[in-house]
């Protein structure tokens, strides 16, 4: 028996567990797309049969809800590694540092922020999360109802990354022109000329349409900015 067989061979000994089953949600996904992530294909990945799973999440949309857990934990623990000072004016740069971590994070699972936006419930390890982004903020003397108003501000931005309305070409920019723009050049000659200009070119680190790294910095900034006037 070769050492990947044995390997294979343990790993399908492993007890099945909710965690293990997330994990390799999360590799699926990571290797194509959240579409790929199905029952069965969780089976095949853990080397179970597809009814054990349902022992540990009933459907999709519980694995769905797992990857978020997931995902945040991953964050969590990223951001628990930052040892900023918080107090006084310091908030800023320590809230700055642990969106911006968060978004590494997303940005190594790009196919998250979509499933972030589909969910109705919100995870103990998000909430975990913005926690941590208020006591920096009431570190910095912000009131209780500033952070608030705060956190609807951020909206998905405090967990690194923009929840776009919709995605005009389907990814980013290339650049090239766009055949219906151009034909709509003179009812809208402001928003043809500005993308004639604009082009997002670092595909490593975009998420959206709009949501490269240059924007999302960009809007954060303005953001921290105007909190700390408010502070």
């Amino acid at each position: 028996m070769s050492l990947a067989t044995r390997g294979k061979s343990a790993e399908s000994r492993t007890p099945l567990s909710r965690d293990r089953v997330l994990r390799a949600a999360v590799k699926i996904a990571d290797e194509g797309g959240i579409a790929a992530v199905t029952m069965r294909r969780l089976a095949e990945e853990l080397g179970a049969e597809a009814m054990s799973l349902y022992h540990h999440v009933a459907n999709k949309d519980q694995v769905l809800d797992g990857v978020v857990d997931a995902i945040t934990a991953e964050i969590n623990q990223a951001v628990g590694r930052l040892a900023l000072p918080t107090r006084g004016a310091a908030w800023k740069e320590a809230a700055r540092q642990r969106i911006l971590t968060a978004r590494q994070v997303m940005l190594r699972h790009p196919w998250a922020p979509a499933v972030f936006a589909s969910r109705t419930t919100t995870s103990t390890e998000v909430l975990l999360y913005y926690d941590g982004l208020l006591g920096i903020m009431r570190d910095g003397g912000f009131s209780n109802d500033l952070c608030h108003h705060a956190m609807h501000a951020f909206g998905s931005r405090a967990l690194g990354f923009s929840q776009e309305l919709f995605t005009p070409s389907g990814g980013p920019s290339t650049g090239e022109p766009d055949p219906v723009m151009v034909a709509m050049a003179a009812r809208l000659p402001h928003l043809v000329g500005m993308l004639a200009e604009v082009v997002h070119d670092d595909p490593d680190a975009t998420l959206g349409w709009c949501d490269d790294q240059a924007e999302f910095e960009f809007g954060l900034d303005l953001l921290l900015d105007g909190l700390d006037r408010r502070r």
